[in-house]
């Protein structure tokens, strides 16, 4: 197993939570402050990020180089989008809008080589590094990367039972923005209904031992989703981390 994603998944078998940002800027740069910031994985967004996915492998690059883990976040579950993410060489894939049982067992098929899927097989890619990694190596080593599902509305917290049974799943997502927008209060992330909706995903995923993550914009939800058995945080995005510095030196420059 790639030893940051041995790293990563051996923290959160031992319960330790990990934390990284989104990231939509599409220099290598910040994705190489990230790492040497100290966060543990970076989601490189190709659903709601201006990048494309030739420029995600130099981002991917940046992430190995600073020893943080590089996840993509995918347009959707389609075999292309779940394909190409994982061939540049993501060491994990999160999957937005996931609805049903059926739809993560797809999602899982597609990310996955026999005999846990029926990944398109192609080993001229960067994941396997243009083919001279050994093939069969290749294959072994590639069911290792990550399967993050985003649950983001009522119809998937309906179908929570189904989708928590799907075998490959390694963690489920929470999107609380879209899941607001769900419950009729889009945006307020704090409203006790999404409150509640949220810590019955966390309690119905700890019953079948399987991690959950969700996102998070300000420091005090930190302590808040830790404590509730969030492991998996996913801290804010690039451009906000880095608007809510520049506002801070220039609101402390006019003291």
């Amino acid at each position: 197993m790639n030893e940051l994603l041995l790293k990563f998944k051996e923290k959160l078998n031992q319960g330790e939570s990990v934390i990284g940002p989104f990231m939509k800027v599409s220099d290598p740069a910040f994705v190489e402050v990230a790492g040497y910031a100290g966060f543990d994985f970076v989601i490189l967004d190709t659903e709601h990020g201006p990048g494309s996915i030739e420029l995600m492998q130099n981002l991917i690059r940046a992430a190995i180089v600073a020893g943080v883990l590089p996840i993509i976040r995918v347009q959707d579950g389609s075999e292309a989008s779940i394909g190409k993410a994982l061939d540049i060489g993501a060491l994990g894939i999160q999957v937005p809008q996931v609805q049903n049982g059926e739809e993560a067992k797809e999602i899982v098929k597609k990310a996955k080589f026999y005999p846990k899927g029926e990944r398109g097989v192609c080993r001229f890619v960067r994941a396997a590094n243009y083919s001279a990694m050994d093939r069969f190596e290749y294959f072994r080593a590639a069911n290792d990367a990550l399967v993050i599902l985003q649950l983001e509305g009522q119809e998937s917290i309906k179908n929570i039972d189904e989708i928590l049974k799907v075998e490959g799943v390694d963690i489920v997502f929470i999107g609380p923005y879209d899941l607001s927008q769900s419950l009729g209060v889009p945006g307020e992330i704090t409203n006790p209904i999404v409150i509640e909706k949220m810590q019955y995903i966390v309690d119905k995923a700890k019953e079948k031992n399987i991690i959950v993550g969700t996102f998070l914009d300000d420091i005090e939800s930190i302590k808040r989703w830790k404590d509730a058995g969030i492991l998996y945080l996913s801290y804010s995005v690039d451009v906000g981390i880095f608007l809510e510095a520049c506002r801070s030196i220039v609101k402390s420059s006019r003291i």
